[in-house]
């Protein structure tokens, strides 16, 4: 499972801001902006201090993106879950 974090970049240019001043207002470190900007995981807590700061849903920061050529799982019995 991958996650994209667009959209809070995004979100950022719409209210004039720069990520020196999303880690102040939501106070998180430099690191998880450094994760984000390279769309790794990071705790649900930090998401949650970024919603507070920016009054906004964790579905407006962020989003699933499939990752390609994954296949199926594979049940006991042979067939597709």
């Amino acid at each position: 499972m991958k996650m994209c974090y667009k959209k809070l970049w995004k979100l950022l240019i719409e209210k004039d801001l720069k990520k020196k001043d999303l880690q102040a207002l939501a106070g998180i470190s430099s690191a998880s902006i450094t994760k984000m900007g390279k769309n790794e995981n990071i705790n649900t807590d930090i998401l949650v201090k970024i919603c507070n700061a920016l009054k906004c849903d964790v579905a407006d920061i962020m989003e699933y993106v499939p990752e390609e050529n994954v296949e199926p799982e594979v049940a006991v019995n042979g067939t597709s879950k």
